[in-house]
């Protein structure tokens, strides 16, 4: 029985934990809320995540094509042996209508002559004769490796930069060599499969792209630089 009017203290501090554990949780309103905010969260942060290995992909893309042109002047003004060719070239081929793939080849053919198109010499059979034409030809089994890009990703344009104006590959350019031969790094440039000794090509863009969108670019100047990461291409 209650005495007084009052609860007894027991009956008291039920009602107040009750009160209490009531007043703590949450309603379904609130729990929503917190789940569409994580949701919102998680989706931002996998779509940066997966814009960022985008970015990513296409950037060390780009440093390996960067990379190989590097390997081609390296061996080429080091003299490094073609087989039993000795001074030979080395150079990295484009072609318009591989846009995902690249060769890396040995400047092999023809050989050493007093008539060769870009280092002529008065004795073919010096020691410092170089053979090769600055072209690649591979009929000639001069390819040594064939670069295939992966995640889509192409060379959408190369260029040509000679006597004061650039050649694309949207505008009549099909195919883009770059051979580099001892003893300096300046870089022989041929276009159309031709080397030109009388307008001599100074310097090479490429255009690399992702079917995500967006591009980077390599740029070869007459001097050997290599840069991976050059501002723009015409």
């Amino acid at each position: 029985s209650i005495s007084g009017g009052r609860l007894p203290p027991c009956i008291l501090h039920t009602m107040e934990s009750d009160q209490s554990n009531t007043n703590s949780g949450f309603t379904l309103i609130e729990l929503m809320v917190v789940l569409a905010i994580i949701a919102v969260v998680a989706s931002i942060v996998l779509s940066s995540q997966n814009s960022f290995n985008k970015t990513l992909t296409l950037t060390n893309t780009t440093y390996d094509i960067a990379l190989t042109i590097l390997n081609a002047e390296t061996y080429g003004i080091s003299s490094r042996a073609a087989g039993i060719m000795t001074n030979a070239g080395y150079g990295v081929h484009f072609q318009k209508t591989s846009a995902n793939s690249f060769t890396f080849f040995a400047d092999t053919y023809p050989l050493p002559s007093t008539s060769s198109v870009c280092h002529p010499i008065d004795d073919p059979s010096a020691p410092n004769a170089r053979p090769g034409n600055c072209i690649y030809d591979s009929s000639k089994g001069e390819g040594i490796t064939d670069h295939v890009l992966g995640n889509g990703i192409t060379i959408s344009k190369f260029c040509s930069y000679a006597i004061g104006s650039w050649s694309c590959s949207d505008n009549g350019l099909t195919s883009l060599d770059i051979v580099f031969a001892r003893p300096n790094a300046s870089p022989f440039i041929s276009a159309n499969g031709a080397y030109s000794a009388s307008f001599p090509i100074t310097a090479a863009c490429l255009t690399v792209s992702s079917p995500q969108g967006g591009s980077r670019f390599i740029s070869v100047s007459s001097y050997g630089q290599i840069t991976a990461n050059a501002p723009s291409c015409p």
